[in-house]
């Protein structure tokens, strides 16, 4: 059986339904009952670290995979990176990091990548699969050496959302440094398109669709997401009161 954030939300409700005492607390009750603390903790206390999201065979590829979110910024900056093939785009990795790194996509390809064919979640209630190729986030983490106070990888975007605001998203390192979670630059063999994320995009494969930012410009490693934005983690987050931990 599939367990789904419905199915663990009515388990919890059968479940503790008699805590009357606790359940009567107001403070209790949004902290523990709410979809996003509990999905957290079902997914991370039932589940290994490392579990992996469902993988499926190639015969199972969706036979167009939508874009989510926008389909192109259209901003002048990446149109010029567009023209020019992406040549002249570079993957900044910052923040608490003990080397800055600069990285174009030729070298982004040089390095050990990943292959892996998952499905997407949008949170409209769509879903595809689609055979995604990148290199581990880890392997980039690794190389730009974490400082023991980073909790947070947050992600810059060229997109700025139609009106000048830029769109970023984050992720804890428990999801950072799972195998799954990848900078992606291919979609079934083929470059990515302007429409799924060109240049690279994040793979989170355990969260939903929103998560999976696209469209990426930088890297910063934080100690705290309170200075990101209005201090929720991400764009949608933020304006739209989205969760943070949309795990899947």
């Amino acid at each position: 059986m599939i367990l789904t954030r419905r199915h663990l939300l009515l388990g919890a409700t059968a479940t503790l339904a008699g805590c009357d005492r606790l359940a009567r607390n107001e403070s209790f009750r949004e902290t523990l009952f709410s979809a996003e603390n509990f999905h957290k903790w079902a997914q991370r206390g039932l589940m290994a670290p490392d579990a992996l999201a469902r993988e499926f065979r190639p015969d199972q590829i969706s036979p167009i995979f939508r874009a989510n979110g926008t389909a192109n910024p259209n901003t002048p900056a990446y149109k010029a990176l567009w023209r020019n093939g992406f040549a002249d785009w570079r993957l900044r990795v910052t923040g608490l990091v003990s080397r800055d790194l600069s990285l174009s996509l030729s070298q982004l390809r040089t390095l050990p990548h990943r292959e892996q064919i998952t499905r997407h979640d949008c949170v409209e209630g769509w879903s595809a699969i689609g055979k995604w190729r990148g290199v581990r986030l880890k392997t980039i983490l690794d190389g730009a050496g974490l400082r023991s106070g980073a909790r947070y990888i947050v992600f810059r975007c060229a997109d700025d959302m139609g009106g000048g605001r830029p769109y970023y998203e984050s992720i804890d390192l428990a999801d950072a440094f799972h195998p799954q979670t990848i900078l992606a630059f291919a979609l079934n063999d083929r470059p990515l398109s302007v429409a799924n994320g060109a240049p690279l995009r994040l793979r989170v494969e355990r969260q939903l669709g929103y998560k999976q930012a696209k469209y990426l410009m930088g890297i910063e490693a934080v100690d705290s997401l309170a200075a990101i934005g209005k201090g929720k983690g991400g764009f949608w987050e933020d304006h739209a009161d989205y969760d943070w931990y949309a795990g899947i």
